[in-house]
């Protein structure tokens, strides 16, 4: 028989994980949402919303990644916000451009901007993921009283920062697995940029531990319908066409390296000690750029700390954004 003390430490106990687990993301979070068509510049774009209070923008990495997999982390914040979910132009649900020349960093800045309008918001957050933090980090320069609050999860600063960590990638796929970067060498002697196959193919089957999860046993929460879950024309549009050598597109004129500390919303930003994408070299810089905000490194994650270390992460974000 538990004596009363002890039943009162479990009870305890019990009541404080339910706390700290109330937001953890659900398989079923998706079926609350309903996709709405806007449109905008003569495009149909996809936008879910849900929710009361503040609102919240989430902005997807890629640049080609649909926005279901940040709804699939993030959705659950429609208890105490308003959730603003969207796919940009070529991605999702979304139409695809005329002309590939219209994917750009600069066009989903400007899309933030005409759906803030749109719905009617006045003052918005930003929460990016990769290169979602791309298009937020312009988006806080360009239009600074527009920011309450931005979250940088593992993103980038500059496109020099991601040129960088493309060189820094390639090293450790040629010193960790020098055969199949010697077939690598081969095609590109050949003349095979990184978005033509068969080196495509070839480039993207290396391990991703250590790139992209620390623990790759982790998967998204992804939903069951089908769905475009990626856009590679946009990538390729964006980062360009040997992007994984040679960073070119819009996103290699990216540099907000000196217009950081003149942000004005409340930032957080958050790293990965494992992260293979945005490495901890690069990502530490922020605390020299934007000494005014908040930096947290993630000691065991790669580049999802919300997947490998979703209570830290949870109650760190929900703090930030004074969510209860």
């Amino acid at each position: 028989m538990c004596s009363k003390p002890k039943i009162l430490l479990l009870l305890l106990l019990f009541i404080s994980f339910n706390l700290s687990c109330q937001n953890i993301p659900q398989q079923d979070i998706f079926d609350k949402f309903e996709s709405k068509t806007y449109n905008i510049d003569g495009y149909n774009y996809n936008v879910e919303v849900l929710g009361e209070g503040g609102p919240i923008f989430f902005l997807p990495g890629g640049p080609g990644n649909s926005h279901d997999y940040m709804q699939g982390n993030f959705g659950q914040y429609y208890k105490t916000n308003t959730v603003v979910f969207f796919d940009w132009l070529g991605r999702g649900k979304s139409d695809d451009a005329k002309d590939p020349s219209e994917y750009s960093v600069e066009q989903d800045v400007d899309i933030i901007e005409k759906l803030r309008i749109l719905l009617g918001f006045n003052k918005i957050s930003l929460v990016g993921h990769s290169y979602g933090t791309v298009p937020a980090q312009a988006y806080a320069i360009k239009y600074p009283d527009n920011v309450d609050k931005m979250v940088l999860i593992n993103g980038f600063h500059s496109g020099a920062m991601w040129q960088a960590n493309c060189d820094s990638y390639n090293h450790y796929a040629k010193t960790h697995f020098p055969k199949k970067w010697k077939q690598v060498d081969s095609l590109r002697t050949l003349g095979y940029l990184s978005s033509e196959e068969p080196l495509k193919t070839l480039y993207g089957n290396f391990p991703t531990k250590y790139i992209y999860y620390h623990d790759t046993n982790l998967v998204q929460n992804s939903p069951k319908y089908k769905h475009r879950s990626w856009a590679n024309d946009v990538y390729v549009s964006i980062i360009g066409k040997d992007g994984d050598f040679d960073v070119s597109g819009s996103m290699i004129y990216q540099d907000y390296r000196k217009y950081l500390k003149n942000v004005k919303a409340k930032t957080l930003v958050i790293a990965g000690r494992y992260d293979g994408v945005s490495t901890p070299e690069f990502a530490v810089q922020y605390k020299l750029f934007m000494p005014q905000a908040q930096f947290e490194m993630f000691e065991q994650s790669g580049h999802n700390p919300y997947l490998e270390e979703p209570e830290k992460f949870y109650t760190l974000f929900e703090g930030f954004m004074s969510i209860n």
